[in-house]
């Protein structure tokens, strides 16, 4: 997944233009213009799979609102809509999109009282603590039959090289902190023009 930060929706629109030969984009939302946004980016990138990360800016009044809006656009994913600590507001909610938990969900001991509410669960490695506890979410969303994503934050390919290491198990893959940055360190990821990212060599882990 490529990340268009939040703008206003023709600045959107252009980013996503400017990133055609990507085929997933995840689009940053929060309470305000999210459908104007979200219309603007379909129309430029009808191709593209898109999931929206709203970073908890929604309640879920406004959730089951956009949701039509949002299915109607074939949105894959919504990421975070409700504030952490607000999850037993999803509870019966059945939603025609996929939901995702990302700061509801911080490490595997939240697994079991979080996850019922949501159909994804992303894994940070800043957040849950490190690549063993990352695993260890994997296996619990296995066996529950949850769907997985990788995210990050803006780093350097000394934290996307782990995070790779768990996107094998997932669905959704968001590693891009390193094209966020004026320069990656040598040696790391490989990004290709269609978003296919291959491991660094051996000799960058060390």
């Amino acid at each position: 997944m490529f990340t268009i930060g939040i703008d206003d929706p023709h600045a959107m629109a252009a980013g996503a233009q400017e990133a055609a030969l990507l085929p997933h984009l995840k689009i940053k939302l929060d309470a305000h213009e999210h459908i104007e946004r979200q219309e603007a980016i379909r129309a430029a990138r009808p191709d593209a799979t898109l999931i929206v990360d709203v970073n908890q800016g929604w309640n879920i009044a406004e959730l089951k609102e956009y949701l039509p809006y949002l299915k109607r656009l074939d949105v894959a994913m919504i990421e975070q809509p409700l504030a952490r600590g607000a999850e037993e507001d999803l509870a019966g909610l059945v939603s025609p999109i996929p939901l995702g938990a990302d700061e509801s969900l911080q490490h595997s001991g939240e697994f079991l009282d979080i996850a019922k509410y949501y159909d994804v669960v992303n894994i940070k490695l800043d957040k849950c603590g490190g690549l063993t506890e990352a695993m260890k979410i994997v296996r619990l969303a296995r066996e529950r039959g949850k769907r997985l994503m990788v995210g990050c934050m803006v780093a350097s390919s000394y934290s996307m090289a782990p995070a790779f290491v768990v996107a094998q198990a997932c669905e959704f893959v968001d590693i891009d902190g390193p094209l966020l940055l004026k320069a990656d360190v040598p040696g790391g990821l490989a990004y290709s023009a269609k978003g296919i990212v291959q491991a660094p060599t051996s000799a960058f882990w060390g």
